[in-house]
C-alpha cells in the first residue's frame, strides 16, 4: 500500500480545500487520470493520479482542508511513496514559500479578576473572557460586561472560517503588510481629448508600459531575504479582477510589445477563465507590476497594497468631469485620478514620480 500526498500547487499556500472527488475507493485508475478537484486561492485545480493502480482509500471529503504533503489517496498497488510534486510548470525551487497565518491577538493577562459567577455566565453564553472589555472596579469583568459581549456576538451573526480566495487574501495581505514599506504618489490625467470609443483599460496598460520604460525600477522584483533587486525588461501586468469570491489577478504578458487589439483579446480570455474559475495557475504567476482599475466601481484615489516580490501597483480611479485650468482659462474636462503605491525599501520617491509623469503624459495623448 502506497500513499499519494497532496502536491505543492504552486500558489504559495500550505493547504487546499477539496471541491469534489472524481474517483471512489476500489476504482482502478490510470496515470494522469483526475483524482480530485481542489480549490486554491484563485482557481479550482484538478489533481491527476501519478500512476496506474487500484484505490484503497480516499482521505478527506468535500469541503475538507488538506495540508500540502498530507495523504490524499492510498493505493493498493502500482505507485511508489510520493513526496508531493508541483502541479503545473512551476519548478520546486521556484515555488513560493507558504505564508504563515496572521498572528493571534495577545491574550489578556491571566491575573485579571473575574468572580466565579461571572465565569459561569461566560461559559453559559459561550463568551471568551479574553475578548471582553472590562468596566468593573480595578479592571474586573462584570456580569454586564459578559452580557454586552454576548449580545454583540449575537448581533454580528455566526462566525465563518475563511476559505479559498478569502483565506489566501488574508494570508497574503498579512505578509505584505509585515514586509513592504509602502509609500504613495497621486496625480490626475486630463483625458478629454480621447476618442469616444477609447478602451480605458487598454490605454491604462499602454500608459503603464510607458511608465516602466521611462523608469524601469518599478518593473522589478525584490528578494528581501537575499537583499537583491531584479529589474525585468518584459512588462507582465497583473490586472486585478473583482469577483464575488474575492480578488483574482491574472497576468497579461509582454504588454509593452503588443497592439491594443491583441491586448483586449488576451484580457477577455483571461477574464472568461476567471469567471469560470478555470484559469490555469500559470496565468496567475509572474506579474512584474499590477494595475487596479478600481474606478470602474468607484473611488478616486487609493492607498494600494504591494504584494511581494513586486515593488509597485498602479491604481486608476473614477473618471469624472472636473473644472481645470487650461491655457489660463477654466474649462470642464474629463479627468482620470491616478495612484501609485511603491515599496520604499527599493524604489525612491523620485523614481515613482518620474514613472507617474510618464504614465500621465501617455494618458494625455489624444490617441
Amino acid at each position: 500500500m502506497r500513499a499519494f500526498l497532496l502536491p505543492d500547487l504552486g500558489e504559495g499556500l500550505d493547504e487546499a480545500e477539496i471541491v469534489g472527488w472524481h474517483v471512489t475507493e476500489g476504482d482502478h485508475v490510470v496515470a494522469d487520470q483526475p483524482l480530485v478537484s481542489v480549490e486554491t486561492d484563485k482557481a479550482v485545480v484538478e489533481v491527476p493520479s501519478p500512476t496506474a493502480g487500484r484505490i484503497l482509500r480516499l482521505f478527506g471529503a468535500k469541503g475538507d482542508l488538506v495540508k500540502v504533503g498530507a495523504p490524499l489517496v492510498e493505493f493498493a498497488e502500482g505507485v511508489e511513496q510520493d513526496s508531493g510534486t508541483v502541479v503545473g510548470e512551476l519548478a520546486r525551487e521556484e515555488a513560493k514559500p507558504a505564508i504563515a497565518n496572521a498572528p493571534a491577538e495577545p491574550a489578556r493577562p491571566q491575573s485579571f479578576h473575574v468572580l466565579p459567577a461571572v465565569r459561569a455566565l461566560a461559559r453559559k453564553l459561550d463568551v471568551d473572557l479574553n475578548l471582553v472589555q472590562a468596566t468593573g472596579p480595578g479592571g474586573s469583568i462584570t456580569t454586564a460586561d459578559v452580557e454586552r459581549a454576548a449580545k454583540s456576538v449575537a448581533d454580528a451573526g455566526a462566525a465563518e472560517g475563511l476559505r479559498g480566495m478569502r483565506r489566501a487574501m488574508a494570508q497574503r495581505m498579512t505578509a505584505a503588510h509585515a514586509s513592504v514599506v509602502p509609500a504613495s504618489v497621486t496625480d490626475e490625467a486630463d483625458i478629454d481629448d480621447w476618442g469616444k470609443s477609447e478602451d480605458v483599460t487598454i490605454r491604462l496598460m499602454r500608459a503603464l508600459a510607458a511608465g516602466c520604460k521611462a523608469e524601469p525600477s518599478l518593473n522589478a522584483w525584490y528578494n528581501a531575504e537575499a537583499g537583491e533587486r531584479r529589474l525585468i525588461k518584459r512588462i507582465d501586468v497583473g490586472v486585478a479582477v473583482d469577483t464575488e469570491g474575492g480578488l483574482i489577478v491574472p497576468v497579461v504578458r509582454n504588454v509593452g510589445e503588443r497592439d491594443p487589439r491583441d491586448l483586449r483579446a488576451g484580457l477577455e480570455r483571461l477574464r472568461a477563465d476567471v469567471a469560470a474559475r478555470s484559469i490555469p495557475p500559470e496565468e496567475l504567476r509572474g506579474a512584474t507590476i499590477t494595475l487596479s482599475n478600481f474606478g470602474m466601481i468607484g473611488g478616486r484615489f487609493a492607498n494600494l497594497v504591494v504584494v511581494p516580490p513586486q515593488v509597485a501597483i498602479v491604481g486608476a480611479g473614477r473618471i469624472d468631469q472636473r473644472v481645470v485650468a487650461r491655457q489660463g482659462q477654466a474649462a470642464v474636462r474629463r479627468v482620470a485620478p491616478l495612484s501609485i503605491t511603491f515599496d520604499h525599501r527599493v524604489v525612491t520617491g523620485g523614481e515613482a514620480a518620474r514613472f507617474l509623469a510618464a504614465l500621465k503624459a501617455d494618458l494625455e495623448r489624444a490617441s
